[in-house]
């Protein structure tokens, strides 16, 4: 039986960021299972977001592929090959990243027909994760109805892969090296630092193990 391919998609700007870090730790997680993975950093490609030429719901072409032709192209054709994907963002203005946000709409609205009796033409089940970090306690989330705002990401990549994402939401990370540095009165550095501490090791184990979930997975 040939080893399973994990593909990671990395939304955030930095490469080795707390999304990164997730990321790799799901990636360690499905190779500790024979998984053969790949880590793509999206803000090292030059692409744009949909330009709704509608190329992709034609009748007279190929449908589930994007018409536009950049770095994002050969990503979006090696997500079709793989057996399970990861995807990861930081949170920006209560928000995915504007990157991610791109990639998300070229790879689920070419996927995406009109059609009561086809909504998607992705070609398989697949099974995928989503980790978002971000700034928020786990407090502010439920106060700022987050999970409520970002439940189209759930449901499109549920329609679209005829499975839920596993998820993790990594609350309160660690932003700066140094606090002192940089304007950020609104954080005490002491309570951010306690959640590094004690909390950062949990959601990297739970990276971990989703990863190695994925890679064991018989979907």
């Amino acid at each position: 039986m040939s080893a399973k391919r994990v593909l990671a998609i990395n939304g955030s700007p930095r490469r080795s960021g707390n999304t990164a870090t997730l990321l790799e730790e799901a990636l360690k997680g499905a190779r500790d299972c024979g998984a053969e993975t790949e880590l793509v950093h999206l803000y090292r490609l030059r692409y744009r977001g949909c330009i709704s030429c509608f190329s992709c719901k034609r009748k007279d072409r190929e449908h589930g592929i994007c018409a536009m032709k950049d770095d994002l192209s050969p990503v979006l054709e090696r997500i079709r090959e793989v057996d399970a994907l990861l995807l990861g963002s930081p949170i920006y203005f209560m928000n995915v990243s504007s990157g991610f946000l791109a990639f998300f709409e070229r790879l689920f609205f070419s996927n995406y027909l009109y059609s009561r009796e086809i909504p998607t033409v992705f070609p398989k089940v697949m099974p995928s994760a989503l980790f978002l970090t971000m700034n928020m306690t786990e407090a502010h989330v439920e106060q700022f109805r987050m999970r409520e705002r970002l439940d189209m990401l759930e449901m499109t990549i549920t329609q679209h892969f005829r499975m839920k994402p596993r998820q993790l939401w990594a609350y309160d990370t660690y932003q700066f090296d140094d606090y002192s540095r940089y304007e950020s009165s609104i954080f005490e550095e002491s309570a951010k630092m306690a959640s590094r501490t004690n909390k950062w090791p949990l959601d990297c184990q739970e990276a971990y193990r989703i990863g190695r979930e994925l890679a064991s997975s018989h979907e």
